[in-house]
């Protein structure tokens, strides 16, 4: 009993000491409570023929039928072919853009200069994604009346203007390419952070012994970074599925549907707009899972083979 009471009064000590920060916690903790946990009480709707009328627990039973019918359907193939690609162009293209931003800006020794880049980096990422589209729209339009400055440059030199926002060839370029610009030196901050943490009399170390700029870069700014670029990438593979819903949907037309469509946009008509509920629940049910899947497989292969790991 003494001991018990020992433990509560250590814990009740150290709950007065720390209330301030636990009370920096709270808004966080509720928000996740009611907008994640909470939520996931609906999933039983991907299983059930919902009506709002009935409600999630009076709708009837259905099992796995909107699975079988998304599985089945001819969106299927292309959306979920859509959804990956998006997603493996944003990690293949996207994913090591600010790495090399953040080294090549630890490269510069001029503060003030370095400061200014930096600044400069980040505006776009306070960007609404209306306002981005609205620019893409109006630098990449090809109407005669209101020709966007590509199409004008195009033309200056020669060539016909293309249709960009409206081809479906063109989409997935505009997509990632305007993703990369956004998020440049907003995705350098965490690598930023971390080459600030490396030791500099590694550095003083290597420099005496001959290596130069290059090397030391190699030997010591990479190895060094190397478990951070890890961490951030299992994340990230946690989100394949994910393509921005907000973005596609701004930016697709059904001109573009053969490469713009994903998996988002998909259950928003589905779901939303034919008001198929129980449909569109179990297409977002059947995203999360893969999602889960990936991020606990990258994470359990990044474990054996390196050190670092999420858990």
């Amino acid at each position: 009993m003494r001991k018990n009471n020992s433990g509560m009064e250590i814990l009740w000590k150290k709950l007065v000491r720390d209330k301030y920060l636990i009370l920096m916690i709270v808004p966080a903790f509720i928000y996740y409570i009611l907008f994640k946990y909470v939520p996931m009480g609906g999933l039983i709707m991907a299983f059930k023929n919902y009506s709002p009328g009935r409600g999630i627990f009076g709708s009837p039973w259905v099992g796995f039928k909107w699975f079988s019918e998304f599985f089945s359907s001819m969106y299927f193939g292309r959306t979920f072919r859509n959804t990956l690609l998006l997603s493996l162009y944003e990690l293949i293209f996207g994913f090591p853009v600010p790495i090399i931003f953040a080294l090549l800006l630890n490269e510069i020794r001029t503060l003030k200069f370095k400061k200014l880049i930096q600044t400069l980096s980040y505006y776009p990422h306070f960007i609404s994604i209306v306002i981005v589209i609205g620019i893409m729209n109006d630098l990449f339009s090809a109407n005669t009346a209101t020709m966007g400055l590509v199409n004008r440059l195009l033309e200056f030199s020669g060539v016909s203007p293309i249709a960009f926002m409206a081809d479906p060839k063109w989409f997935r370029t505009l997509y990632v390419g305007s993703g990369i610009w956004q998020g440049l030196g907003w995705g350098s901050i965490i690598y930023l952070a971390a080459l600030a943490g490396i030791d500099q009399e590694m550095y003083e170390a290597a420099n005496i012994d001959g290596a130069g700029r290059f090397k030391q870069l190699w030997y010591i700014t990479l190895p060094c970074l190397i478990p951070t670029i890890i961490i951030l990438l299992i994340l990230r593979m946690g989100r394949v599925m994910n393509v921005g819903f907000e973005k596609v949907f701004l930016m697709y037309t059904p001109l573009t549907y053969e490469t713009a469509d994903v998996i988002s946009t998909y259950v928003y008509r589905r779901g939303i707009v034919d008001a198929q509920y129980g449909y569109g629940a179990a297409v977002g049910l059947f995203n999360s899972v893969i999602n889960f899947i990936l991020v606990i497989s990258v994470n359990q292969i990044s474990r054996r083979i390196s050190e670092t790991s999420l858990w």
